[in-house]
């Protein structure tokens, strides 16, 4: 079999869905000749459903969510309070749960996402729910807001929830390791997100129980410059 042979041959079995040890054994090579052959190409898995193919049950969003923001040509259904007060709870620190129809129960997920600097701070993967139990898990996620949630089209989670990722990729961060199995929930990602990131469009760190002040400030040094940038950070007792 010549390498030509062998590299299409290892790919259509890849796109089949074939691991590259399956691969291995079925072509009669090793692993470590399978693996380069195939590394990119696409797998397809022709009985599975993509979870922006199910049916949207509804979006919510925390209120404030635009506090700080600016957005351009707004949808007239990106909707948020009336009174946006500075630093208000809410502000900077939005929360997005997603919810789909899988049957005869919701598939949900739910995004923490810092807007003004750091991205995706949090996710909860897709977890089954009885549509009995939405509420209450909706009541749970929000539950350290003061005014609670609003219904939101997906087009905002969107360009909510991946713009703020693009903007802190930026800026030198990387999104929480659970964005990843949760995005699919939102559907295709087309950027430019139409929002601003950042405190009126300035980055600004608002320091987390789990934040490294030292660590994020020196990325932001790197990637905006000192003094390019807001922040806000706690000390700790003893």
């Amino acid at each position: 079999m010549s390498s030509e042979e062998l590299k299409a041959r290892a790919q259509a079995l890849r796109a089949a869905g074939k691991t590259p040890k399956q691969i291995a054994r079925e072509l009669g090579v090793t692993r470590a000749v399978v693996t380069p052959l195939v590394r990119g190409v696409a797998v397809e898995r022709p009985n599975r459903v993509r979870p922006s193919d199910l049916p949207l049950v509804g979006c919510w969003i925390s209120r404030q969510w635009s506090n700080g923001l600016t957005i351009t040509d707004r949808p007239a259904d990106w909707v948020d309070d009336r009174k946006l007060r500075r630093m208000a709870v809410g502000a900077g620190l939005v929360s997005v749960v997603v919810a789909r129809a899988d049957g005869d129960s919701a598939s949900v997920c739910g995004f923490l996402v810092d807007t003004y600097c750091l991205g995706v701070k949090n996710a909860v993967p897709p977890a089954t729910s009885t549509f009995d139990d939405l509420p209450y898990f909706l009541e749970d996620f929000f539950a350290a807001y003061e005014s609670g949630m609003i219904e939101a089209p997906i087009e905002l989670a969107r360009h909510l929830v991946f713009g703020a990722v693009d903007y802190a990729r930026e800026l030198g961060f990387d999104p929480h390791r659970d964005f990843y199995s949760a995005a699919p929930h939102l559907g295709t990602w087309e950027p430019p997100s139409r929002i601003t990131f950042g405190l009126d469009g300035k980055p600004y760190f608002q320091q987390g129980p789990y934040d490294s002040p030292d660590r994020i400030m020196r990325t932001l040094d790197k990637s905006v410059g000192p003094g390019n940038y807001h922040f806000t950070t706690v000390t700790m007792g003893g």
